[in-house]
This record gives C-alpha cells, sequence and structure tokens, in this order.
C-alpha cells in the first residue's frame, strides 16, 4: 500500500544530509562553473584586457602589468568558483529544506531544479538584463560603490519576487494547475517589469574602443558561467537527495 504524506515526510533527508548533499553539490557546480570561467570567460577577458592596455597611460598613471602568472589565475579562479559553490550549496541546502513544506506533493529533485532555477533567474538572469557584467576595459572606478549597490539591490528585490511567486503558489493551491500556473507567472512578470522600470540605469557608457563583439561575447560568457554554478547546483543536489528519499520510503514498512 502506498506510503501516506506523513511518511513520505518522515523519511526524508534530515537537514544535516541535505547540508551535506548542498556542500557537495555546491562543490561539483562551482568546479564546472570554475571550467566554464577559465575556457569560455577567458577569451573575452583576454580581449578586453588588450583594449584597455592599448590605451595610453595618463600622466602619474601606471602601466599595466600582471600581477600573477596565467596559471596562477586560472588555479585561483576555479578554487575561487569551487569555494564560492560550496557556500552558495549550503545556502541552497537551508533553503531547499524550508521550501518542503510548500512543495511536498513535488519530486526531490523536480524540487532542486525548480528552486534552483528561481534563484538563477533572481539573482543572476534579473540583474544581467539590467546591469549586463562589463569586462576590465569598461567601467568608472569611481562608480563602482554605487553600481554594487544598485546590483545587489536589485538581486534583494529578485529573490523577494521569488519568494512572494512560491508563496503565491502555495495559497493558490485550491486552484488547478493551468490556473495556478498563469496566475503566478502573471505575478511575476509584472513585478519584474515593474522591478526594471523603477531601478536607475547604469551610470557607466561604454567606451567607444571597446568592440561590441568583446563586450557582448563577455557578458554571454559571464552569464553561462552562473547558469553553469546554479543550475548544475541544482541537477547535482537533486540527483543526491531524490535517490536518498526513495530508498528512505522503500525501506519503509507497508502499511
Amino acid at each position: 500500500m502506498p506510503l501516506g504524506l506523513a511518511d513520505m515526510r518522515a523519511n526524508v533527508p534530515t537537514y544535516k544530509g541535505l547540508l551535506l548533499r548542498g556542500v557537495g553539490a555546491g562543490a561539483v557546480s562551482g568546479l564546472l562553473a570554475g571550467l566554464v570561467g577559465v575556457l569560455v570567460v577567458g577569451p573575452p577577458i583576454r580581449a578586453a584586457l588588450a583594449v584597455e592596455q592599448a590605451r595610453p597611460v595618463e600622466p602619474g598613471g601606471h602601466g599595466h602589468g600582471e600581477l600573477f602568472s596565467r596559471g596562477t589565475q586560472v588555479v585561483g579562479g576555479v578554487l575561487a568558483a569551487v569555494l564560492v559553490g560550496v557556500a552558495v550549496g549550503a545556502l541552497f541546502a537551508t533553503a531547499y529544506a524550508g521550501s518542503r513544506r510548500w512543495f511536498a506533493s513535488q519530486a526531490p529533485f523536480v524540487r532542486a531544479v525548480t528552486l534552483s532555477a528561481a534563484v538563477f533567474g533572481a539573482a543572476a538572469l534579473l540583474p544581467a538584463v539590467k546591469y549586463p557584467a562589463n569586462p576590465p576595459a569598461v567601467g568608472d572606478p569611481n562608480t563602482v560603490e554605487y553600481r554594487t549597490v544598485l546590483y545587489l539591490g536589485l538581486i534583494a528585490a529578485g529573490l523577494l519576487v521569488a519568494f512572494g511567486a512560491s508563496y503565491l503558489a502555495s495559497r493558490l493551491g485550491h486552484l488547478n494547475r493551468p490556473v495556478r500556473g498563469t496566475a503566478v507567472a502573471l505575478a511575476v512578470v509584472v513585478a519584474v517589469v515593474v522591478l526594471l522600470v523603477a531601478f536607475p540605469a547604469t551610470p557607466d557608457a561604454v567606451p567607444a574602443d571597446v568592440p561590441g563583439e568583446v563586450l557582448w561575447d563577455f557578458r554571454l560568457a559571464s552569464l553561462a558561467e552562473t547558469a553553469t554554478l546554479w543550475l548544475g547546483l541544482g541537477v547535482v543536489f537533486g540527483l543526491l537527495v531524490d535517490p536518498a528519499a526513495r530508498r528512505a520510503r522503500a525501506v519503509s514498512p507497508a502499511a
């Protein structure tokens, strides 16, 4: 006889188990993102640095030189991505544990991938639309703090939209799935449009000597790196959690 909902909830991994899986999944996705950073993001960065180095040095300025060798930069970049992935994985596992009460009817793998896609959309895709990443040759150093505040503010607002969407979906649970999905989607679209209009434009213009191809290669490559981190995290975490939940249910005594 199939297990009841209470039995299913009782046999899911503990928070400690979820945390360990989140850290492991974060390390894997961070490593993958780091490799994407080296292989995909690296070329447009080098092209942008070539543009920056070709500019005349201002009086009293310093020439552009590498502080670290290329090999050190590659290893350091991949290691940093892994560490970020571990931290993000721990936070993701915590968010996943909190979301189980809202989407208990979904399989663990589906819930993990859905959560990672939602966070990617709120914390990466939304900011990339309003404030796309710029290579080293673009950006005024004097506006770094202002741009950081805008970027982090939009991420926070996007995460609130994602949280509100999940809460709205749980509150509309009495509706059939197409109606509920349409209502949530419309609410998200309206909220995103409001955020894109309300937040001010980026204060920095793109210099004329930066080729458009280099600019957009960097932006798309950076987005691909972030997508690898978040979506890879959801897939790997789901693969680690879903079989564990199924095995726990399988060994439970039939009612």
